[in-house]
Protein backbone atom coordinates (compact mmCIF):
# COMPACT_ATOMS: atom_id res chain seq x y z
CA UNK A 1 0.00 0.00 0.00
CA UNK A 2 3.21 2.31 -0.19
CA UNK A 3 1.98 3.78 3.58
CA UNK A 4 -1.18 5.34 2.28
CA UNK A 5 -4.36 5.08 4.55
CA UNK A 6 -7.71 6.66 3.59
CA UNK A 7 -10.74 6.51 5.13
CA UNK A 8 -12.40 4.79 1.62
CA UNK A 9 -10.30 2.24 2.10
CA UNK A 10 -11.61 0.71 5.62
CA UNK A 11 -15.09 1.68 4.46
CA UNK A 12 -14.59 -0.31 1.31
CA UNK A 13 -13.61 -3.02 3.73
CA UNK A 14 -16.05 -2.89 6.61
CA UNK A 15 -18.24 -2.87 3.26
CA UNK A 16 -17.31 -6.16 1.83
CA UNK A 17 -17.23 -7.41 5.25
CA UNK A 18 -21.00 -6.79 6.26
CA UNK A 19 -21.87 -8.15 2.54
CA UNK A 20 -20.27 -11.17 3.26
CA UNK A 21 -21.77 -11.54 7.08
CA UNK A 22 -25.42 -11.17 5.72
CA UNK A 23 -25.20 -12.57 1.73
CA UNK A 24 -22.17 -15.84 2.35
CA UNK A 25 -22.50 -16.48 5.86
CA UNK A 26 -26.17 -16.00 6.68
CA UNK A 27 -26.04 -16.99 10.81
CA UNK A 28 -23.01 -16.25 12.47
CA UNK A 29 -22.57 -17.21 15.98
CA UNK A 30 -20.52 -14.14 17.66
CA UNK A 31 -17.73 -16.88 18.74
CA UNK A 32 -16.79 -17.26 15.63
CA UNK A 33 -16.37 -13.73 14.55
CA UNK A 34 -13.13 -13.16 14.94
CA UNK A 35 -12.23 -16.14 12.11
CA UNK A 36 -14.84 -14.77 9.54
CA UNK A 37 -13.03 -11.27 10.13
CA UNK A 38 -9.40 -12.63 9.95
CA UNK A 39 -10.51 -14.22 6.41
CA UNK A 40 -11.99 -10.99 4.79
CA UNK A 41 -8.93 -9.34 5.66
CA UNK A 42 -6.70 -12.32 4.33
CA UNK A 43 -8.58 -11.87 1.18
CA UNK A 44 -8.98 -7.65 1.02
CA UNK A 45 -4.80 -7.72 1.42
CA UNK A 46 -4.73 -10.38 -0.91
CA UNK A 47 -6.41 -9.00 -3.90
CA UNK A 48 -3.24 -8.08 -5.57
CA UNK A 49 0.45 -9.20 -5.82
CA UNK A 50 3.36 -7.21 -5.38
CA UNK A 51 3.75 -6.23 -9.03
CA UNK A 52 0.00 -4.62 -8.56
CA UNK A 53 -2.11 -6.44 -10.61
CA UNK A 54 -4.98 -8.09 -9.85
CA UNK A 55 -4.93 -11.98 -8.96
CA UNK A 56 -7.74 -14.59 -9.16
CA UNK A 57 -9.13 -16.79 -6.36
CA UNK A 58 -6.83 -19.72 -7.49
CA UNK A 59 -3.98 -17.82 -6.41
CA UNK A 60 -5.38 -16.48 -3.22
CA UNK A 61 -5.95 -20.41 -2.78
CA UNK A 62 -3.23 -21.61 -3.39
CA UNK A 63 -1.35 -19.02 -0.73
CA UNK A 64 -3.55 -19.59 2.01
CA UNK A 65 -2.55 -23.19 1.29
CA UNK A 66 1.04 -22.70 1.68
CA UNK A 67 0.04 -21.02 5.04
CA UNK A 68 -1.71 -23.64 6.58
CA UNK A 69 0.25 -26.58 6.41
CA UNK A 70 1.67 -28.08 9.73
CA UNK A 71 -1.21 -26.00 11.24
CA UNK A 72 -4.51 -28.19 12.84
CA UNK A 73 -7.72 -27.14 13.94
CA UNK A 74 -9.59 -29.45 15.97
CA UNK A 75 -13.40 -29.50 16.53
CA UNK A 76 -13.24 -29.31 20.53
CA UNK A 77 -11.05 -26.13 19.46
CA UNK A 78 -13.11 -25.14 17.05
CA UNK A 79 -16.25 -24.84 19.59
CA UNK A 80 -14.66 -23.68 22.47
CA UNK A 81 -14.23 -27.52 24.50
CA UNK A 82 -10.89 -27.37 25.08
CA UNK A 83 -9.71 -28.88 28.17
CA UNK A 84 -13.15 -30.15 28.86
CA UNK A 85 -13.32 -34.04 29.63
CA UNK A 86 -15.43 -36.70 27.58
CA UNK A 87 -17.96 -39.01 29.04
Amino acid sequence: MNGRVHTDGLENFWSLLKRTLKGTYVSVDPAHLQAYVDEQVFRFNRCKNVDGEKINDAERFSTALTQIVGKRLTWDALVGKQGLERP
